[in-house]
């Protein structure tokens, strides 16, 4: 098969990995040949990098996917060269031609030399390899703020590129378990995924949908939201599941300052139900320490008391102004502020209890007789999939 395109991976905090850093190389692998079949690729890691290389009709695929993958810190399309200075020196006078015709007019060389058996070292590949470009006068040397760096690699093969495009870091989505994301249409929760796919785990989202008093417009909200989290993660599932009933019981039963709180405590007994049905290890939620009544500790308490797997919450030491950069730099930010209110918002008390205690939230739920709800609404779930494959194929 004719490979013409090649890339290069750059693999971060995989490289402190020990003896199991072959488990998580694997998964990075799987991980893009999910997203862009195996057939359509060749892949491999080592040393610290990946390798792929593919067909030039799915370059943009495949670049696609570079961006959204989780568990290398930057990537760059190169060039494979003949191993020997004279073809450096022609890729480099290449690269530069390119850049001078975008506006560039100063240059450095960064070399990386892995194959010890190469004659030359690591500043004499910057020292020769800038020959063509440094006595055509192409382009000026500027080793503190050149316009161009051209990087060049000696390994088993010769690399030479000038591109990094950064990316998310962290660990291979699918290392680390799997979670229940409680997902709404908010700023935080599209954000708490992220940052916990970005420590390796698979997830799965449960959205709670109170028609008529939600609108259809907030669904799509949460469903566009999952898309997003589905081309980071590989895949995911959104269960939307019907909160009507629960909410107008807890309502019309329930004291006015905990109908928020008690809400909370009825999506966690139902995510319960759901954790067990998938096989998830824990919740994730979108909470961060003190941002709304719900959130103090001793509501969080609360809710938590009434999981029966772990909460993760990877936003409870952030404040607002950091969950708006990442929801910009990962594409949630303009579809989380869309106008479309959750049943959380529209059903929220002019003064919530802010300091509860679990014993006296425990009566009231047992008051509430809610349970039958609860298990119909987990029964009465619509399940929808979005993966980085479907939004390749789109």
């Amino acid at each position: 098969m004719d490979f013409t395109e090649h890339y290069i991976g750059m693999v971060g905090e995989l490289t402190l990995k020990g003896a199991n850093v072959k488990q998580f190389e694997k998964q990075l692998i799987l991980n893009v040949k999910a997203a862009v079949g195996s057939a359509n690729i060749q892949i491999r890691t080592q040393t610290g990098r990946l390798y792929v290389s593919c067909k030039k009709e799915i370059s943009e695929k495949l670049e696609y996917a570079l961006d959204h993958l989780i568990g290398i810190t930057a990537w760059a399309k190169v060039n494979v060269i003949q191993k020997d200075i004279d073809s450096i020196r022609k890729a480099i006078f290449d690269l530069c031609t390119v850049e001078k015709e975008k506006g560039a007019t100063s240059f450095k060389i960064e070399a990386r030399r892995e194959d010890k058996s190469f004659p030359l070292n690591s500043f004499e590949i910057c020292r020769d390899g800038a020959g063509l470009v440094f006595d055509s006068g192409l382009l000026r040397v500027d080793v503190h703020n050149p316009d161009v760096t051209v990087v060049v690699e000696v390994r088993n093969e010769c690399f030479v590129y000038c591109t990094q495009k950064k990316t998310c870091r962290g660990l291979p989505v699918g290392v680390s378990g799997r979670g229940l994301l409680l997902l709404s249409g908010g700023l935080d929760s599209p954000v708490a995924g992220y940052r916990i796919l970005r420590r390796g785990m698979k997830i799965d989202c449960a959205y709670f949908h109170s028609y008529p008093y939600t609108s259809e417009e907030a669904q799509k909200k949460v469903e566009d939201l999952a898309r997003v989290l589905g081309d980071f993660g590989v895949e995911t599932h959104l269960n939307v599941i019907p909160f009507t009933d629960v909410q107008m019981k807890i309502k019309s039963k329930a004291p006015p300052a905990f109908t928020t709180l008690l809400l909370r405590v009825c999506m966690v007994k139902t995510a319960n139900l759901l954790a067990h049905r998938i096989g998830s290890d824990c919740l994730i939620t979108g909470e961060s320490l003190g941002q709304v009544a719900s959130q103090t500790i001793q509501n969080l308490t609360v809710t938590e008391h009434f999981s029966e797997f772990p909460v993760l919450r990877p936003l409870i030491g952030m404040d607002k102004e950091e969950i708006i950069e990442t929801a910009r730099e990962i594409g949630t930010y303009e579809t989380s502020i869309l106008p479309y209110e959750d049943c959380c918002v529209l059903f929220s008390p002019r003064h919530p209890v802010l300091h509860a205690n679990i014993q006296e939230v425990q009566e009231i739920y047992k008051n509430l007789e809610i349970d039958e709800l609860i298990q119909a609404a987990f029964e009465n779930r619509n399940v929808i999939t979005y993966s980085i494959k479907q939004s390749l194929a789109s």
